[in-house]
This record gives C-alpha cells, sequence and structure tokens, in this order.
C-alpha cells in the first residue's frame, strides 16, 4: 500500500535529513549560491515563496533576504485549514512573526501573493524530480491549483544527503529543479 510505503520511506528521509543537518558546515551558503543563480536565469521581480525552516531542514533565509535584496517579492506558506492548498503571506526580513501550524512561523499581516516560483521544503526526492514531504499534501494540493492558472516552477531545497527512493501517486506534483550544497539539477518531461 502506498501510504505504507510512504511511511517507510519518510522514516528513512528524516534519517538522513538529520544526518545531513549535524554535518551541515556551510552547506546553507552554498545552497544560496546556486538557488541565487537559479533564479537570475527566470528574471526580475518574480513572486517567489520561500519557507521558514523548521526542525533540521536547510536554512533558507540567507536566500530569502538575498532574493528580496534583488527586488523579488517573497512570500512563506500559511496553513489556512487542514486539507486546503496553501496561501501565501508576504515576507520581508525585518516583519513581525507569528507561531503557525507545526510550529512554522508565519508573518503577522502582509499582503497575500500568488507566487511564481516556489522554494518547497523536503523529506527527501528523488532522480524523477519527486519530493516526499510530511504527509499534508499541502504542497501538492497548492502547486496542482497554482499551475492551473499560470506556469509555476517548484525548486526542492534541500541537504544532497536527502535523496532517496521517494513512492509516487498520482497525485504527487513533481519539482521542476532541485537546489543542494552541491548543485542544482534539473528534471525535465
Amino acid at each position: 500500500m502506498i501510504s505504507e510505503l510512504k511511511a517507510s520511506a519518510r522514516t528513512e528521509g528524516f534519517a538522513r535529513r538529520k544526518a545531513a543537518h549535524e554535518v551541515r558546515g556551510d552547506c546553507a551558503n552554498r545552497a544560496t549560491d546556486h538557488l541565487l543563480s537559479y533564479v537570475a536565469g527566470l528574471g526580475a521581480g518574480l513572486v517567489i515563496s520561500g519557507f521558514m525552516p523548521i526542525r533540521t531542514e536547510i536554512d533558507v533565509l540567507p536566500a530569502m533576504n538575498a532574493l528580496h535584496g534583488l527586488g523579488h517579492r517573497i512570500c512563506v506558506p500559511v496553513i489556512i485549514r487542514s486539507g486546503l492548498p496553501l496561501s501565501f503571506r508576504e515576507w520581508m526580513p525585518d516583519c513581525e512573526m507569528i507561531s503557525g501550524p507545526f510550529g512554522a512561523k508565519v508573518p503577522a499581516e502582509g499582503d497575500w501573493l500568488v507566487p511564481e516560483v516556489l522554494i518547497v521544503p523536503l523529506v527527501s526526492f528523488d532522480a524523477q524530480g519527486f519530493r516526499l514531504g510530511y504527509g499534508g499534501g499541502y504542497y501538492d494540493r497548492s502547486l496542482e491549483l497554482l499551475r492551473k492558472k499560470k506556469p509555476t516552477l517548484a525548486v526542492g531545497y534541500a541537504y544532497s544527503g536527502q535523496m532517496g527512493e521517494v513512492p509516487v501517486e498520482a497525485t504527487d506534483q513533481r519539482l521542476d529543479a532541485m537546489v543542494t550544497e552541491n548543485g542544482i539539477i534539473e528534471f525535465t518531461g
């Protein structure tokens, strides 16, 4: 059954992520450089969704700060209610943050935006561009909805050590690219 396969893969993915996080060194700085290089090829003045890192997720805040400084509008996901797609509230480096669901901080106020690029956290990813998240389906629902309206890029952001087997089902949305401390992987097809 797919749910059991995903649960097992998630357990393995969390262990790989924890191990990578414990020896992270300058991984976030290197990943930031790769992400900035990738986004530079996409254009100027984009609406980009980042995320507030929790637990052992790679720190995306340096990249978000840099992208904001380059003139992009940055937002972060907000869970309005279980089972719904994510909403995205504008984030600025010094904005007031409050506690949101699952321990992630969210902006206390700000415009609601529609991102063109989503920087996506994950538990693990595979060589075909699929990701395994926490199991709530929020990013999959959100990407499906956004992509029906207009082209929307999903860029995974993680440690290279998080690569592993990802069980896939029909509702899973594929990443367009994966950024780690080791570089950029672009997925086609």
